[in-house]
């Protein structure tokens, strides 16, 4: 799985995936270890549902995530509010 985000972080690829029982399509922007030793993705959801309304950013857990594909889509560039490099990750495995 983590390759996967890796692979679709590097060539600008949308990810389709469930998380929390919601379906969800995104555009994932870096796959880190936070402090705490979770794998995380840190996305921008473009299409689904969301636990919380009304916010696109998500950070996402490996572990918590099913279903994981390509949709087909590939997006162009960072999305606004993105900060490369977040300083709470011990580890960036990819990161646009």
């Amino acid at each position: 799985m983590r390759q996967i985000i890796i692979d679709a972080i590097n060539n600008l690829q949308v990810l389709k995936f469930t998380y929390s029982g919601i379906d969800r399509v995104v555009e994932p922007h870096a796959i880190d270890i936070s402090r705490t030793g979770k794998i995380l993705l840190r996305c921008f959801q473009t299409l689904g549902g969301h636990v919380t309304p009304g916010h696109e950013w998500d950070l996402c857990e490996l572990s918590k995530i099913s279903n994981l594909s390509f949709s087909g889509d590939c997006f162009q560039a960072p999305r606004p509010g993105y900060r490369k490099g977040d300083g709470h990750m011990i580890r960036i495995f990819a990161q646009l």
